[in-house]
């Protein structure tokens, strides 16, 4: 038995829910600071210096606060489904890598050859939550905000599957610390390929990338129930959707979920979009411990940004029609995420070799 795969694998799991933990803690803090900004007011600046100690503040609220089930709930399944829906946010960054090594150990805690496959199979499993949650409340806007994300969740996973085969027609490979070095190599996919500016071949393919990008992106936005696509949620509609029974830490988990769903989802568009720990002139940790701790630096910051349009897009936009909602996913981002797996096949196959 390698006693040091299993060692390094537990700490690894272990430093990494710790990270994501604490990112959702203050993704919350930096978000109502970030809406704060943008809609010219302070935001937390009560507990701890500029507020930092408001995530720990609303832990101990939520804590406290009484755990109460309607007398009509499901109550098994009432209790279930929080879980359920936290659970597969948290499982889908075990196959994503954070930086290259460290100590020659890889940071990845789980480098399986079908990364792409295992972040759609696991995530897709948070819609689960949130149905069996708005179902077992036995209330009414609950149960419609169950529909609403099961069907929105379902039909935007089209586009999301679709606008990354083409990342993987060029990568030749499944696995996500391939398409990491790939873009060392060649140049991340969304700045069209920098480091190789002669060949008019990958200036061509730079558009689908950016399609590819965008389709991703926005699908990422109606697979988190992120504004403008938060109809499950939709408060003056649903009085807050499918956790609207919900309190205490069964509340505090769904948010959680969401959040933990965005860090991922964040980490995923970096890592196959924007080179994942990779920052230009900076070598990888087979240089050196130092490099490896910036590489996973340089990874972290990148998802920072990412998280930051997030938000900016939730306090910016005004929520789409439930009719304009399924309209863009259907027919419009599906048919375009299909044609741009036929346009990257055809200048592979008819082009040189890249």
């Amino acid at each position: 038995m390698d006693w040091f795969f299993i060692i390094t694998s537990l700490l690894k799991i272990t430093i990494l829910l710790g990270v994501i933990l604490f990112m959702v803690s203050y993704a919350v803090y930096a978000e109502r600071r970030v809406s704060a900004f943008i809609q010219d007011r302070l935001g937390p600046n009560r507990v701890g210096p500029a507020g930092l100690l408001q995530p720990i503040a609303d832990m101990f609220k939520l804590l406290l606060k009484e755990d109460f089930t309607p007398r009509s709930a499901n109550t098994f399944y009432y209790s279930l489904a929080p879980g359920l829906a936290v659970a597969p946010a948290i499982i889908t960054i075990a196959v994503v890598p954070f930086g290259s090594t460290l100590f020659g150990v890889p940071m990845v805690v789980a480098d399986v050859n079908v990364g792409i496959f295992f972040v759609f199979a696991i995530s897709s499993l948070g819609v689960y939550g949130i149905v069996i949650g708005g179902w077992a409340s036995n209330s009414k806007y609950p149960f419609l905000g169950a529909i609403r994300s099961s069907a929105q969740m379902l039909s935007y996973e089209l586009s999301l599957g679709l606008a990354v085969i083409p990342v993987f027609l060029l990568v030749g490979n499944l696995r996500l610390t391939s398409v990491v070095r790939y873009q060392i190599e060649h140049g991340w996919f969304i700045a069209a390929f920098v480091g190789d500016w002669m060949n008019p071949w990958k200036w061509l393919l730079a558009i689908p990338m950016i399609i590819s990008f965008l389709v991703f992106m926005i699908a990422i936005f109606a697979e988190t129930n992120r504004l403008p696509f938060d109809l499950p949620e939709a408060e003056q509609e649903l009085a807050g959707g499918y956790n609207t029974e919900y309190s205490s830490m069964k509340f505090a988990l769904y948010f959680l979920g969401e959040y933990a769903a965005m860090i991922t989802g964040s980490a995923v568009v970096v890592t196959l979009f924007f080179g994942g720990w990779h920052f230009p002139g900076i070598p990888d940790g087979y240089h050196g411990w130092v490099f490896g701790l910036i590489n996973i630096a340089v990874f972290f910051t990148k998802v920072a940004v990412v998280i930051f349009v997030f938000m900016w897009v939730r306090w910016t936009l005004p929520r789409f029609r439930w009719d304009q909602l399924m309209r863009l996913g259907w027919l419009f981002f599906f048919e375009i995420a299909l044609v741009n797996i036929f346009l990257v096949a055809g200048i592979l196959a008819y082009g040189p070799r890249l």
